[in-house]
Order: structure tokens, then C-alpha cells, then sequence
């Protein structure tokens, strides 16, 4: 038995590599990183190829190894190249995400160090650090010290969680779903309604809450909603409000949906996973005036703060009732009940995750190596930004648009001298991805294809929005033609 052991502790040994090793694949990964930075500001933020990144299963995985050098050329040939590039600068379509270099750092840290963040005697260091930038988040929106959350995988758990805490603090059980209200509208997320199927509450009644011209909640028609179901006999505990949604970038009247929720006893839940973090800024805090009366609400670091995918924050006021809808007990975690302090919650009490990657410091080191200052006037950039393309939009012929942007996402659509607008914007936006050099997405709105223009890139400035109207109007201009 020792002799196969030993045998197999020689194959396995592949998995260490020495020093030499290591600083050979080192140098290679992070010039191949450098190379993809430099070449960033050429590159395209859409590569449509035949074979959509095919010939990587040409290569699979196998019992004998390749060369760091082959596994290179088929990251950059197969992965890295075809589809959508989010670090580019002309990536302004969905919400746009991060990426900045510093958290790709701290990334390669947490998977060296590998601290487990789940539990506190596991890594207090690493619990202590995710706790801070939460209290960090939590003074930024206006929540007191009672505030309680976790670091998510993105928008949609945390959603989940913030709906699980709200049925919880309400003590709903199944026999009460079918009388229960919930209210949305229809620029809810649908990760809501997902959660809300998730969490057992498909049985629950849904009220989708009309909007006004400027696709914002009606608080009027909410409270109107409210009352009706009251009288029916029916139990209203549930609004969900947006701070900036994703098709219009609308931020709801969370002042007036606050006092409703407050004086019906209803829990509100605010979708921030776009805009919440413009709260960092002091215009976009004016446009987000009473978001700090929510229950709870979530927080998207990897488009606001610019982080990696995969960084998302849920925060609940009262923390208590976090805990409660999520704390677990296990016989082989009683070890912490040892080695922690009784005061002292782990994560793993506030979330559905248990096994967690060390999100914080993914966050953590950007910020500290940059300070805040940079990410607030990044943030401000894309408010300005995103008005200026509202602005100047409208001054090229044929060119219509939404309501002025509450934050950085802009609607507008162009309207042909003949033929059908829709037909005609559904080209336009395919030639605009075509090209390539900037990237937009549409939406329906009313029945009516409308296309978005989403600015929250940090590496997005001045020269690429002007490039973006200069395609918008070239393109539009062939269609034209070519249509006559």
C-alpha cells in the first residue's frame, strides 16, 4: 500500500509547481494580460466570428497536459476574441461591467492565500474585511449601524436573499401565499420574480404597478393597489422598488413609495444592483433621495465600483433579520462555537452560500490603493456622459428620445423617413454591433424597439460617446440609402 501511495503522491506532486515553475507561468499569464490591456483601446467591443470560439473543444480535456503557451493560444484564439469584449471602452450596451487591474491582483491573491470567508474562526481577517466594506456601503446609502449583509455572487442571489429575509420578517408560511401581495412593475428585474419562484412565493399574488411617462412606479397607483387589496382581505407585504432599472435607468419615487410601505407595513426591497452605487456621488445621491428608508436593498460592485463579474452585496437594515432567516446549525461546525467569539456572525449565517470564494478583497485593495475619490468622479463622469449623449443625440436629424436619464442609461430610437421605425431600429443596431467599434443593446418600450445606450464603463470617456453618435449617424445614414 505504501508503494502505491508513493507512486501516487509522485503524479499528484504536478499539481505544485516549484518556484521556477511558477515564475515561469507568471511571466507568461501576465504578459498575455499586458498584451490584452495595450491592445485594448483597438480592439473591437464586438467580434461577431463563423465559429463562434468552436475550435477550443479541439482541444479536450485530457489525461496528458499541454504547454502554458498552447493553453494561451487557445484562450486568445478561441475565448478571448469572438463575442462581446466588457473591458472595452465602446461596451455600452446591458449594464456595463468591471474589471479594474488592481481587483484582478487581489484576485490572484485570494486564490493563492485561499482564505475561507464563510467563517469567522476560519479567517476573522477575511470576515473583519468583507464586514467593513459592507458598513462602508451601508454609511454610503444612508443605513444605520443595525445594518446587516453579505458580498454575492452578483444582483440575482442577492435579491433572493433580500426576499427570504423579507418572508421571514413577515412569518410567511405556505398556507398564507395564495393571500399575500407582492408589487412590481414591469421594469422590474426579472431576477425578482425568479427569486420570488425560488423562495416558494410563486403562489403569491403579483401586482405589476403602472408607470409614468418617464417609466417610473406611480406611487399613487401603489398606494391605490394597497388599499383595494386591503379591502379585499388580502395581505400587502412585499414592494419592490428600483433605484435605476435596467431597460430605462429609471429610479423610482422612493420618498413617496417609502411613506406607503412605511404606513402600510409593507417591507420594501429597492433593486440598487445598477444604480445604487451612484450614491458614492453627489448628484447621483440627490436622484436617489430615499433609498435610505428601504428595508433592504442590493448593490452591484462590479458595475458601479467596477469590479470583476461576480461581485454583488445585499443589505438589510434591521441585521437581525438577516440572521434570523438565514442562520443554520451543523455538528461538524461546532468547532467555531469554540474557537469564535459568541458576538462574532459569520457569513455563512447571513447567506444561502456556505463554501464562499474571499470576495472582499476584491474590493478592498482598489479602494484602498486608489481611495474612494476616483470611483465617485468616475461615477459622476457617466451621469454627465450619459446627458451629454441625450443632449447632442437629438441634434442629428431623425433621431428621437426618452425621458432625460435619471442616471447613465439613455433611450432613444431613430425614425425613418419611410418604412417601419421598428424594422429600421432593429438594422440600425445590428449594423452598430456589426461594426463592432461600439457595442449597444435594445429593448421593447410601449411596442415600440428602442435602443439604449448604457454608459458605466470606466474606461468609457468623452471620445468614445462621441464616436458612438458619429457610427449612430453614419449607420443610420446607409439604411437610409439603402433603403431608397
Amino acid at each position: 500500500m505504501k508503494e502505491r501511495i508513493r507512486r501516487l503522491e509522485e503524479l499528484a506532486r504536478a499539481l505544485e509547481p516549484n518556484a521556477e515553475e511558477r515564475s515561469r507561468l507568471r511571466d507568461k499569464a501576465i504578459r498575455y494580460a499586458d498584451a490584452f490591456l495595450e491592445s485594448l483601446p483597438q480592439l473591437r467591443a464586438f467580434v461577431a466570428t463563423d465559429d463562434q470560439g468552436i475550435g477550443l473543444l479541439d482541444s479536450p480535456i485530457s489525461e496528458e497536459p499541454i504547454d502554458i503557451d498552447e493553453a494561451l493560444r487557445l484562450l486568445r484564439t478561441h475565448v478571448d476574441r469572438p463575442g462581446v469584449n466588457p473591458g472595452s471602452p465602446g461596451y455600452l450596451a446591458f449594464i456595463p461591467v468591471g474589471g479594474l487591474y488592481v481587483s484582478a491582483i487581489a484576485d490572484y491573491l485570494a486564490g493563492v492565500t485561499n482564505r475561507y470567508a464563510g467563517l469567522f474562526f476560519a479567517s476573522p481577517g477575511a470576515v473583519r474585511m468583507e464586514r467593513m466594506l459592507l458598513s462602508w456601503m451601508a454609511e454610503f446609502i444612508g443605513y444605520p449601524e443595525t445594518t446587516a449583509g453579505d458580498l454575492t455572487s452578483g444582483g440575482s442571489i442577492a435579491n433572493l436573499v433580500g426576499i427570504v429575509t423579507a418572508r421571514e420578517a413577515h412569518n410567511l408560511k405556505a398556507k398564507d401565499y395564495p393571500k399575500s401581495v407582492v408589487y412590481l412593475s414591469e421594469q422590474t428585474h426579472h431576477s425578482v420574480e425568479k427569486a420570488l419562484r425560488i423562495a416558494g412565493l410563486g403562489e403569491c399574488l403579483k401586482r405589476c404597478v403602472p408607470l409614468d411617462q418617464n417609466y417610473r412606479m406611480q406611487a399613487e397607483a401603489l398606494e391605490g393597489a394597497i388599499l383595494s387589496d386591503k379591502e379585499a382581505g388580502l395581505t400587502p407585504w412585499l414592494a419592490v422598488a428600483s433605484a435605476g432599472t435596467t431597460d430605462a435607468g429609471a429610479v423610482d419615487p422612493l420618498v413617496e413609495i417609502a411613506d406607503i410601505a412605511e404606513s402600510h407595513r409593507v417591507w420594501l426591497h429597492v433593486d440598487g444592483a445598477y444604480g445604487a452605487m451612484f450614491a458614492l456621488c453627489e448628484p447621483g445621491r440627490r436622484k436617489l433621495r430615499g433609498v435610505e428608508r428601504s428595508d433592504s436593498i442590493i448593490l452591484d460592485p462590479h458595475k458601479g465600483l467596477f469590479m470583476p463579474l461576480g461581485s454583488g452585496a445585499v443589505l438589510v437594515k434591521d441585521g437581525r433579520k438577516l440572521l434570523q432567516a438565514h442562520y443554520y446549525h451543523a455538528s461538524y461546525l461546532q468547532d467555531q462555537d469554540i474557537l469564535a467569539s459568541p458576538d462574532e456572525i459569520s457569513p455563512a449565517e447571513l447567506s444561502p452560500e456556505l463554501t464562499r470564494p474571499f470576495r472582499g478583497l476584491r474590493l478592498w485593495l482598489p479602494l484602498k490603493l486608489a481611495g474612494v475619490a476616483p470611483f465617485r468622479a468616475a461615477l459622476e463622469e457617466k451621469l454627465v456622459l450619459a446627458r451629454y449623449f441625450y443632449e447632442e443625440i437629438q441634434r442629428v436629424d431623425g433621431f428621437e428620445v426618452g425621458p432625460p436619464p435619471d442616471l447613465s442609461i439613455v433611450t432613444f430610437r431613430y425614425i425613418p423617413r419611410r418604412g417601419d421605425a421598428n424594422e429600421f431600429n432593429q438594422k440600425l443596431v445590428n449594423a452598430v454591433q456589426q461594426d463592432g467599434r461600439i457595442f449597444l443593446s435594445s429593448t421593447m418600450v410601449k411596442g415600440e424597439f428602442t435602443l439604449r445606450l448604457a454608459v458605466l464603463g470606466f474606461r468609457t470617456h468623452l471620445d468614445t460617446i462621441e464616436l458612438a453618435i458619429e457610427i449612430l449617424q453614419e449607420k443610420a445614414r446607409d439604411l437610409e440609402e439603402n433603403e431608397n
